[in-house]
């Protein structure tokens, strides 16, 4: 996480706390015309039977959007994003790799390892600040301070979300993707709360 990114996370957090809510992390996205900054909200540890609701959104981009507007930790036009998690949930911490330990995930490296910039592999471990994963039968560590991006890779199969390639309503047509609970992007500051993920 660069320092602007922990600027804005130290910022904010307390607030989506006050709202019985867990900022998990947040991606800023600079673009000609306006940035986008995204913030991604669970609910907390253990209270996983209830789920981030559009009505939590909201609530979480209005007192955000206010703090921001007195704060001004980003200069020019953004557009602000909140979203829950999704099931190809982003990982932003050692702690929450350590939490999706047994799952599959897909990373982007900030420097190259071994010759990749990006893998895809089963989380085994975390120790000492290196998140451990499984690549082709063997063990590749990562220092969690050089992964730039992370996101779990779900087993839609398993979720019985996979779409069924004989289907005769999908001859022709790509195969659907799950919604990231995303908003279309708006080019001003204005905020935009994103529909939650089914979990």
């Amino acid at each position: 996480m660069s320092e602007k990114h922990s600027e804005i996370a130290e910022l904010l957090g307390p607030t989506v706390e006050s709202l019985g809510l867990e900022l998990l992390g947040i991606e800023y996205l600079p673009a000609p015309g306006g940035a986008t900054l995204r913030l991604y909200i669970d609910v907390p540890a253990g209270e996983e039977s209830r789920t981030v609701t559009i009505e939590d959104c909201e609530a979480v981009s209005r007192e955000v959007s206010a703090q921001l507007d007195v704060a001004d930790p980003i200069p020019g036009n953004y557009t602000l994003e909140v979203s829950s998690p999704g099931l190809d949930r982003p990982l932003f911490t050692a702690a929450q790799f350590a939490r999706f330990a047994g799952e599959q995930a897909k990373v982007a490296l900030k420097l190259p390892q071994e010759g990749r910039r990006r893998l895809q592999g089963q989380i085994l471990r975390v120790e000492a600040g290196t998140v451990v994963f499984e690549l082709d039968g063997a063990e590749f560590p990562v220092a969690a301070d050089n992964i730039d991006k992370a996101r779990l890779v779900p087993d839609w199969a398993a979720l019985g979300l996979a779409p069924n390639k004989y289907a005769p309503a999908n001859k022709g047509k790509p195969a659907p993707k799950p919604g990231n609970g995303t908003t279309p992007k708006h080019p001003s500051n204005k905020p935009a709360a994103g529909k939650p993920h089914a979990e």
